[in-house]
């Protein structure tokens, strides 16, 4: 897609967005199944049927999909998406490339080993690697712009509110 089609696609959205606010906001579904023997939980993505496990770090046998990993492939995902679509909108040639995210997990947090380590990510890098002519100011707006529209690294930089909501499933019949 080149700038031209990229701009008339997303045109009549930005204005439909402007005009009305509230048809912007779109609701993401995510589904997970617990159903079943061992510590796992089946993923409906729009792609495939996938199952999280534990991580080799916690007991897991390495057969299943981490969620951390799951994470960080998500924020690769958006971030790359995202770095497409603003090179593209600036008019910025990428030619190819890869991006990278890592994070560090101390796993004595997630298995109650150690009450002072954090359960979750203490530190998430993420890394462009791009084949570009483009010189050094426009790879910073390049980032900055990334950055800044990137849905998953927006999410993790500044969390939303968060709730937890647990019932009890009805029997069949009942």
């Amino acid at each position: 897609m080149d700038k031209t089609k990229l701009a008339e696609t997303q045109g009549p959205l930005k204005s439909q967005y402007k005009e009305d606010p509230e048809s912007a906001v779109v609701t993401l579904k995510a589904y997970g199944d617990v159903d079943g023997s061992g510590i796992a939980c089946r993923v409906q993505t729009s792609q495939a049927l996938v199952e999280a496990g534990l991580h080799p770090a916690t007991g897991g046998d390495g057969t299943q999909l981490c969620s951390g990993d799951m994470l960080l492939e998500a924020l690769v995902a958006c971030a790359g998406v995202t770095l497409r679509a603003v090179s593209t909108s600036m008019g910025v040639e990428i030619r190819g490339g890869n991006v990278h995210a890592e994070g560090d997990l101390d796993f004595r947090g997630t298995l109650g080993v150690a009450k002072d380590a954090p359960v979750g990510f203490r530190e998430v890098r993420l890394r462009f690697d791009l084949d570009t002519d483009a010189d050094a100011d426009t790879l910073a707006t390049l980032h900055k712009l990334t950055e800044r529209y990137c849905v998953v690294f927006q999410t993790l930089a500044k969390p939303p509110q968060l709730s937890v909501e647990m019932t009890p499933r009805q029997p069949a019949g009942a």
